[in-house]
């Protein structure tokens, strides 16, 4: 298939307007009670490249609850001379709780060489993890987004073992579905490996575009128990180009595209139980903007599809 050109579209309007990239003035304040919880995933402001203390200072000026780091910006962090015990006392002092960190140590490839330098990766990144107070990391299948489809039951057991380390660490691995992956592109996969892990703490880790991409049954989210989720990410993706073309760069705001952020939200909001949304964008129209504009606009526009949905 031919690649649509991004910037024929975004000329054209048809994926992002100029509007959907200025910020409301409106003041949200007639957000429903609900289980929800805001959260910023630094993805979104990632090329800004404004470093891990100003990210967390950032999210708490915005007003959200809590930060979602990546380890590459954590790592950059301790090499450059910081200390763990001041990344943890910035966010406590700010009132930011670090609710998940995105590592990508390749656990689930068939390689048992790789798959232990991987968990041996992920010991060191748990205790990073540890030392900032984060409780969570993303396990998505690194390492395996192509060529060889892996035994599902093999996957479980592998994921099982990461499960393993995030005991014996205090940390919590959570499953994570990619839509353009080989390997757990489907919720049900993801949904499959999580519970034939056999690990009571198994978490699955979806989100908006990753459903829509990977062409996952939405109802497939009610499958899920309220105890098995604790970190959605949200986003929205544009109707043009297709589901086959569409791939992370093309990822806007929440309510600005066509997914059903509705039902998903009401789905979520049934579970009654504690859950992180956290907006995750890799859009390059949002890296050319000031970071505190876009963190801004990505949590009003949170909080406007939570008071629609659940009015």
């Amino acid at each position: 298939m031919e690649q649509i050109s991004r910037r024929n579209l975004l000329k054209s309007g048809v994926a992002l307007s100029s509007a959907a990239i200025i910020p409301f003035e409106k003041n949200i304040t007639n957000i429903p009670k609900s289980n929800f919880s805001f959260c910023l995933n630094t993805s979104t402001i990632m090329k800004q490249n404004i470093g891990l203390m100003a990210e967390i200072e950032l999210v708490a000026k915005a007003g959200y609850n809590g930060i979602e780091i990546w380890i590459r910006t954590l790592e950059a962090f301790v090499k450059e001379g910081g200390n763990l015990k001041d990344v943890k006392q910035k966010a406590s002092d700010l009132g930011i709780i670090i609710e998940d960190a995105i590592g990508f140590a390749p656990w689930i490839v068939n390689d048992p060489n790789e798959r232990q330098k991987a968990l041996e990766q992920t010991k060191r990144e748990m205790d990073m993890l540890a030392q900032i107070g984060c409780k969570r990391i993303a396990a998505p299948p690194f390492g395996a987004t192509q060529g060889v489809e892996i035994n599902l039951r093999q996957a479980a057991a592998r994921y099982r073992a990461v499960c393993d380390l995030g005991d014996s660490m205090g940390i919590l691995p959570m499953l994570e579905l990619w839509g353009f992956s080989a390997n757990l592109h489907l919720f049900g996969e993801t949904l499959f490996v999580a519970s034939e892990s056999g690990h009571p703490k198994a978490l699955i880790l979806a989100d908006v575009y990753h459903l829509h991409k990977g062409g996952s049954e939405l109802n497939a989210l009610s499958f899920l128990s309220g105890n098995h989720v604790q970190v959605f990410h949200m986003n929205d993706y544009p109707a043009i180009p297709n589901r086959e073309t569409l791939n992370d760069s093309f990822r806007v705001m929440p309510g600005d595209g066509v997914a059903p952020m509705d039902k998903i939200l009401k789905m979520l909001h049934d579970k009654n139980t504690p859950i992180v949304l956290s907006v995750e964008l890799f859009n390059e129209d949002y890296w050319k903007k000031d970071p505190m504009e876009v963190a801004k606009l990505g949590l009003e526009k949170m909080k406007m599809c939570v008071e629609k949905a659940l009015k």
